[in-house]
């Protein structure tokens, strides 16, 4: 049986009350599911201190990194800073960064490169929009991100574990709407047996991640499908409560 994932995406969220409460009410010492969180990048190092009493299995990352080391780049969080703040993954190619700061494929590659250059975990996110969806175009578009982004993918075995992918409908992103399981799971499996049989992967060993207004009330539905090792989580990821739930029904 693969690992199961919660992982947290703050995305411009938490200030530091409500990151304390948050930890007041995560109750997750008895999970076995792999629990992680990506904050604000300011607020890592708060977080792990806060985090550091958690017993296992709790990681922080980041939401995003810059594809060059260092430079005149105003306002970008370098791999390696993140690392030195803590940091042990990072999203890359999340939706909001896709379509709100257009960022494109080549892009995205080159990220994911740096990124594994660093050491640090990927967490590659792909999805379609509604009307992609509307119009028959799941699979491709889901082929076709894999193919760009995980192109020239280094064939060291040790970097191909450091690869998480998430697959995150666009249409059902802080909509309140959420793909059935049967959906999901059919998304999910192309996936897995894709990047096995075009991008010569392990695809069995690949962790694959549903985002999509996942909440404790349907996170068992969707947990509970074959090819789904975990969530990545938005809003509900963000209460201490809510998290331990999405945790306990992922460790069941």
């Amino acid at each position: 049986m693969r690992q199961k994932y919660i992982v947290g995406n703050w995305k411009m969220n938490q200030s530091v009350s409500s990151l304390s409460s948050f930890f007041e009410n995560l109750s997750i010492d008895e999970t076995t599911c792999e629990t992680w969180v990506s904050p604000q990048a300011m607020h890592i190092p708060r977080v792990l201190d806060a985090a550091q009493n958690i017993k296992k299995n709790f990681q922080v990352g980041a939401q995003n990194i810059c594809e060059f080391d260092n430079g005149a780049y105003t306002g970008e969080n370098s791999a390696e800073s993140l690392k030195d703040l803590g940091a042990t993954f990072t999203l890359i190619g999340h939706s909001e960064r896709r379509h709100i700061f257009k960022e494109d494929h080549a892009l995205l590659n080159r990220k994911i490169k740096h990124a594994l250059k660093h050491d640090l975990t990927v967490i590659f996110c792909i999805g379609e929009q509604l009307e992609e969806r509307k119009n028959g175009m799941t699979e491709a578009v889901l082929k076709y991100q894999l193919q760009e982004g995980l192109k020239d993918f280094p064939a060291d075995k040790s970097l191909r574990e450091k690869l998480i992918i998430a697959y995150e409908p666009v249409w059902a992103i802080g909509t309140g709407e959420v793909a059935s399981p049967e959906q999901a799971q059919e998304a999910h499996h192309f996936i897995r047996k894709f990047i096995t049989s075009d991008l010569d992967f392990q695809g069995d060993t690949v962790p694959l991640l549903y985002g999509g207004s996942v909440k404790p009330a349907n996170a068992e539905g969707l947990l509970g499908q074959e090819d789904i090792d975990g969530a990545l989580v938005g809003g509900a990821s963000l209460k201490g409560e809510d998290f331990s739930a999405l945790a306990q029904t992922a460790s069941k």
